[in-house]
């Protein structure tokens, strides 16, 4: 009987109202806020905002997982909107913590503890590389800063490194305390409710967990559908990316360099504001005690601090000996020149020389000087005459304008990387449900659809039906129309099997009516085909019961024998009478006409062989017509074949033929006992019979008994005479 339930591919599992689970999702987000603000408030050098997220990668799947990843970073925005962009550390926790618990790693927390450096080099080490892209190494106030200060003060590490090692340290801890509570929050929830938090979207009947795997080995001969569409997905996302990137560099790079030169703008002309023009003289001469040049110096550096972006703010005059400089103001790095200095003009300002000489007005410069390449602006200063007396100038840093492109390109990239991640899995997961699942559920039921029986037809077709793929699209057309297919051609090959069995038995019935016309015009067989078919089978089913001949005996091979048996004797039709009902015994010359109907059945069944393109069971009725009367020894005829050469359903005939010959009443004698008929049947092992097969027979001589009894059509007397 066909298992039914090894053949499914589908669970009980209805389709569940997601209220529980958007419950769950939402605890998780509240969770992570909690957690995050806690450790804020108590002054931990820890984040635990990613408690909630880990739980629901583990439990609901990848892209709750990210959704809640996603939730986190937004409500933390409000406090600060920097935290946006580190939204893709989120999303690869999330993927990863989803991939993880999937495959059972937090059942046991000596595997669940593994994923700790991992997720501490996702948050730590790519947090930092992501924190240096956005702000640099500024050793701020952030968690890891007083870690960062001690070890950039020991002289161990670099600014860089010093950032680094101190946030993967920070996270390697925040992340084993996140992995641990995620670990005995798993264990606190009952493992009955866990398998409903899952997110599903199921578009029919839910498939089995074997059917999901058996789905996911499926072999294909280039690219799974699955992984094309994924595949299409990214590369049109990376192009998108490309793109958008490349117009958003030049975009901001235009508007960064006219925002730096609109700024240095502004500086230059402040500065030129703030200085007398007709004391510049007085200034170079008396330098820092003329009166009011502190004063001057301190509005000079108001202008400068008022916009970070400044690095540089200074006056010269231009000469003939070379530039005098008036005002320049101290950095950090550059201590400023005294007034009254004279110093040669700088290789980039040759062209502009003369215009410097005769007080023209001068474009924004951007050039290579003594103190790097800088973006320059030079604003005029005007005496009470309308003059040009000098000229005050601004700087900007263009690896201060650099750093600010990389920092916009990092925020894109950032933001694209976290957005990605999402859409990424958003496809994948309606893609699955909507696409790939339908079509794994058609395919899987289809590989499985047997045709063998009636029973696994119909559990075949109740599988299929019981899928109840509801996608709306030509799937959902595809699987009805699979459905109405598969069920028409059960049902019309319904009615070829039946109208098969009644052709078959229509045609066993010719092959007995055959027979029988061939019997009638024997007056000494009686009953003869009928019982030894009878015989025949008996025979086939001991041997397959003791495991000989094991490689021959298939159903298929006994059924064409059992079938084809009475046509063992066809050849007599070519006999005539007188010889068929000669009630002595032959001559020499009847003898060899008589042992032509061998020959004769063989002629007879191979032109209706040539009738037909599937010869089927004649194939071993002319394997019995032919050389049922062959002898082990090879003395029979008519090719005097000899053991094993003999075929195996001939070898088997020969007992029946001979044995049923020897209890029956012929004209020419009367009829042997069966003791001494089968002891004929044993005598003859090894020399005219196939010694298995006889002994075969023999030992079931209670079953041959049945047989002979309920076939018998003599008299009682002839009855007693034997039994």
């Amino acid at each position: 009987m066909l298992n039914r339930q090894s053949y499914d591919i589908t669970t009980d599992n209805k389709r569940r109202f997601p209220i529980h689970q958007l419950a769950f999702i939402a605890a998780a987000v509240i969770l992570n806020f909690i957690l995050s603000r806690l450790a804020g408030a108590l002054n931990l050098p820890l984040y635990l905002d990613n408690v909630g997220t880990l739980l629901v990668a583990i439990l609901c799947g990848y892209l709750p997982g990210i959704l809640v990843g996603y939730l986190n970073n937004i409500i933390n925005m409000n406090g600060n909107p920097g935290n946006a962009y580190y939204v893709v550390l989120s999303t690869l926790i999330a993927t990863f913590g989803s991939y993880f618990g999937h495959r059972g790693w937090y059942n046991k927390f000596r595997n669940a503890v593994v994923t700790i450096p991992l997720f501490a080099l996702i948050g730590g080490g790519l947090g930092s590389v992501l924190t240096f892209l956005l702000y640099g190494f500024g050793m701020g106030e952030g968690i890891s800063a007083p870690f960062a200060r001690a070890l950039l003060d020991r002289g161990i590490l670099n600014v860089f490194w010093a950032q680094m090692v101190s946030d993967v340290a920070i996270d390697l801890v925040d992340k084993a305390i996140t992995v641990i509570l995620v670990f005995l929050i798993l264990r606190l929830i009952p493992d009955k409710i866990k398998p409903s938090l899952w997110v599903t979207g199921w578009r029919q009947a839910p498939m089995s967990n074997e059917a999901l795997r058996d789905a996911k080995k499926n072999v294909t001969r280039s690219l799974s559908l699955r992984s094309k569409i994924i595949t299409i997905i990214s590369v049109i996302m990376f192009f998108v990316a490309v793109v958008t990137t490349m117009i958003s560099y030049f975009l901001y790079q235009n508007f960064a360099m006219k925002q730096y030169t609109y700024n240095c703008t502004n500086a230059a002309i402040l500065t030129s504001d703030s200085v007398d023009g007709d004391r510049i003289d007085e200034y170079l001469s008396e330098g820092r005690s003329a009166s009011d040049y502190a004063g001057i110096e301190d509005r000079l550096e108001r202008i400068r601090n008022s916009n970070p972006d400044i690095e540089y703010i200074y006056v010269y005059k231009f000469m003939e000996d070379g530039v005098h400089v008036v005002f320049d103001l101290d950095t950090p790095e550059v201590e400023g020149q005294e007034p009254g200095t004279v110093i040669e003009l700088e290789d980039y300002l040759l062209p502009y020389r003369n215009d410097l000489l005769t007080g023209n007005a001068i474009p924004p410069l951007l050039d290579d000087t003594v103190y790097g390449r800088l973006l320059t602006v030079f604003e005029p200063v005007y005496n009470s005459a309308g003059e040009c007396v000098c000229y005050a100038a601004a700087d900007i840093k263009v690896e201060d304008i650099r750093m600010a492109i990389l920092n916009f390109m990092t925020k894109v990239f950032s933001l694209f990387v976290g957005f990605y991640i999402l859409i990424l899995s958003l496809c994948i997961w309606l893609v699955d449900y909507h696409l790939i699942y339908p079509i794994a559920a058609m395919t899987l039921s289809a590989r499985k659809f047997a045709y063998d029986t009636e029973e696994a037809r119909d559990i075949s077709v109740d599988r299929l039906q019981h899928l109840n793929i509801s996608t709306g699209d030509e799937i959902e057309n595809l699987y009805e129309s699979l459905s109405k297919t598969i069920a028409e051609t059960v049902k019309y090959l319904e009615e070829v099997e039946a109208k098969g069995e009644e052709i078959a038995h229509m045609q066993n019935g010719l092959i007995y009516v055959l027979a029988d016309l061939v019997e009638s015009r024997d007056k000494n067989t009686g009953d003869h085909v009928r019982k030894t078919a009878a015989y025949v089978e008996l025979i086939l089913r001991k041997l397959r019961e003791k495991d000989l001949y094991s490689d021959i005996l298939t159903d298929e091979y006994i059924a064409d024998v059992i079938n084809s048996a009475p046509l063992h004797d066809v050849g007599k039709i070519m006999v005539s009478d007188v010889i068929l009902n000669k009630p002595g015994r032959l001559n020499d010359e009847e003898f060899a006409v008589m042992k032509s109907h061998t020959t004769a059945g063989n002629q007879i069944i191979s032109s209706a062989m040539s009738l037909v393109s599937d010869s089927g069971y004649l194939k071993e009725a002319k394997n019995l017509a032919t050389y049922h009367h062959e002898r082990w020894d090879g003395k029979g005829y008519p090719s005097g074949k000899a053991g094993e050469d003999i075929p195996l359903s001939a070898r088997v005939m020969a007992v029946a033929d001979v044995f049923d010959a020897l209890i029956s009443k012929r004209s020419y004698k009367e009829p042997f006992t069966f003791e001494k008929s089968m002891d004929i049947i044993r005598e003859g092992a090894g020399t005219q019979f196939d010694p298995t097969i006889a002994e075969t027979f023999v030992e079931a001589a209670d079953e041959v008994r049945e047989i002979a009894r309920a076939h018998e059509t003599f008299s009682d007397h002839d009855i007693r005479s034997f039994i």
